[in-house]
């Protein structure tokens, strides 16, 4: 090993190949869809519903949550019935689609607040670590980007693995019939894209997951912690 006086050899890990390479699981990925609107036609709600179909013919098996009577961050305890249904439900995923309006540049605070209220560790356990993630938006107007890059920012800082690939549905109410269903369209085959990568890192990562996000300073805390208490129990 090269001279590296500030490493912590005995915890230090070069990539392993082999474990990047585990047994793969059987079971259809689980997806979990969030959107960020709750109008009655909502073109967020409807691009999800549309993503959640060719997900389920990809083979995944999704779910959809219905932000509805959420309450705001910090206004209800952790048990209130809507926001345990949202953790139990990103805690079951394997992957996530969160697909925003844009609403004064940004996302909504719909969507805001269902990322909120996922913590980012429960006791030892990290809900949404490793998971991949697809970022989607719809805009009223001209096609922008500012919502699908907010929640990229987000994504890594709940520690997931977002994919490249992302869509933006530019003057989404040309785009939907009465029905709620998307239209053919350079925007429909782009969330068709989407989905289908999302489905790849899904396959790809899933079984690996809590390889991928092992590190070396988390490995070096816990050493210490442990030796905190080995030392402590000594004493006693």
């Amino acid at each position: 090993m090269r001279d590296l006086p500030s490493l912590d050899a005995p915890l230090f890990q070069a990539p392993d190949r082999e474990a990047l390479r585990p047994p793969a699981s059987q079971h259809a990925p689980r997806i979990l869809m969030l959107y960020g609107s709750v109008r009655e036609r909502s073109y967020s709600r409807f691009a999800s519903f549309e993503a959640a179909r060719l997900l389920e013919a990809m083979g995944a098996e999704v779910r959809i949550f219905d932000p509805s009577g959420l309450p705001l961050p910090d206004d209800a305890p952790a048990n209130h019935a809507k926001v345990q249904e949202l953790r139990d439900l990103s805690a079951w995923s394997e992957g996530q689609v969160w697909c925003s309006p844009e609403r004064h540049g940004a996302m909504t605070g719909i969507l805001k607040a269902q990322i909120d209220w996922i913590p980012l560790s429960i006791g030892a356990v990290r809900p949404t670590q490793g998971k991949t993630l697809a970022v989607m938006q719809v805009s009223g107007g001209s096609q922008s980007f500012n919502a699908v890059n907010q929640m990229r920012v987000l994504g890594r800082w709940m520690r997931m693995l977002t994919i490249p690939n992302q869509s933006s549905v530019a003057r989404a109410y040309e785009q939907f019939d009465e029905a709620g269903r998307m239209k053919p369209s350079p925007y429909y085959d782009r969330i068709v894209d989407v989905m289908e990568e999302l489905m790849k890192f899904t396959l790809l990562t899933r079984d690996a997951a809590p390889y991928l996000t092992d590190r070396y300073s988390e490995r070096k805390e816990a050493a210490a912690k442990l030796e905190a208490r080995l030392s402590l129990a000594s004493i006693r």
